[in-house]
């Protein structure tokens, strides 16, 4: 392809205080969120005749932590396919070689919010639990695929008016290795399992940690473990506690009360509660 035909497919603008060279087929971009990760915009796709979301790589080649965020990224939404997972539809780079390359654009389904939103709103039992379900259904499809996602949270967790969830940025996910001590500065303060605030070896329990803690904020509408620095490992150890503040459930909530304290985990140097229990309790179906 010529530089001329290269060119003539891209056009430029002004994003916050980002330049976005994009598609030309990819018009009236707004801003919707940014992050460590990037800038995202909202776009109308004008061959597909559809919204999307179109997200701009955070510099993904200045260092080998950046580099291997945006591999993982484009990777594992190429390869998951899930109705709870985000889906990629295009990926490109306005650069003609590989001298030149330094932008990375990633094409997703745009969404109506995020949890961050949803958390605020007020949400019925049967809305609750449907959302919830369909977070574990897409952990449990990406845990068989031997992939952690290691960044749950709610703004990580976008949803469309009709109540349909997705889970989307992957820039921290990695695949599953008994054998090795991963990271302890993964996934947001609030959010963080016991054994990733202990730096010790873990597996996809850190993501059923998340969840949890996603849920008990859906259902208290704030942060249940807050706190103004991380938790110091020697404050930690077997028999540990995790407790918050006021009733966590409200009295309506009988069945999921009975059900979540079945399954209130003491700390006792493993997380052992799997997303097949939690998926089978009765006041998720």
């Amino acid at each position: 392809m010529s530089d001329s035909k290269c060119d003539s497919q891209f056009y430029s603008v002004q994003v916050a205080d980002s330049t976005f060279t994009v598609l030309k087929r990819y018009q009236q971009l707004k801003p919707i969120g940014s992050g460590a990760q990037g800038i995202v915009c909202a776009a109308f796709d004008t061959v597909l005749g559809i919204n999307v979301a179109v997200k701009k790589l955070s510099r993904p080649f200045q260092n080998q932590t950046h580099a291997k965020r945006a591999y993982r990224e484009l990777v594992l939404l190429k390869c998951v396919n899930h109705k709870n997972i985000i889906s990629l539809l295009n990926v490109f780079t306005p650069q003609k070689t590989l001298e030149e390359f330094q932008d990375v654009y990633l094409v997703m389904e745009l969404m109506d919010a995020n949890l961050c939103q949803v958390i605020h709103m007020e949400l019925d039992h049967e809305r609750m639990s449907y959302l919830l379900y369909q977070m574990l259904c897409g952990i449990k499809h990406l845990h068989s695929a031997g992939i952690i996602h290691r960044d749950l949270k709610p703004s990580n967790i976008v949803v469309k008016s009709d109540c349909t969830l997705k889970i989307l940025d992957f820039g921290l996910a990695r695949t599953a290795c008994t054998n090795f001590m991963m990271t302890p500065y993964v996934v947001t303060r609030y959010y963080r399992a016991p054994e990733v605030i202990l730096g010790m070896g873990y597996k996809e329990n850190v993501d059923i940690w998340s969840v949890g803690c996603i849920m008990g904020e859906l259902v208290k509408g704030c942060v249940i473990f807050q706190g103004t620095d991380r938790i110091l490992p020697q404050d930690l150890g077997p028999g540990h506690a995790f407790r918050t503040k006021g009733s966590m459930i409200t009295p309506t909530h009988s069945d999921m009360q009975r059900e979540n304290a079945a399954v209130q985990t003491v700390f006792q140097g493993e997380l052992v509660v799997c997303v097949k229990l939690i998926s089978q309790a009765s006041w998720l179906t």
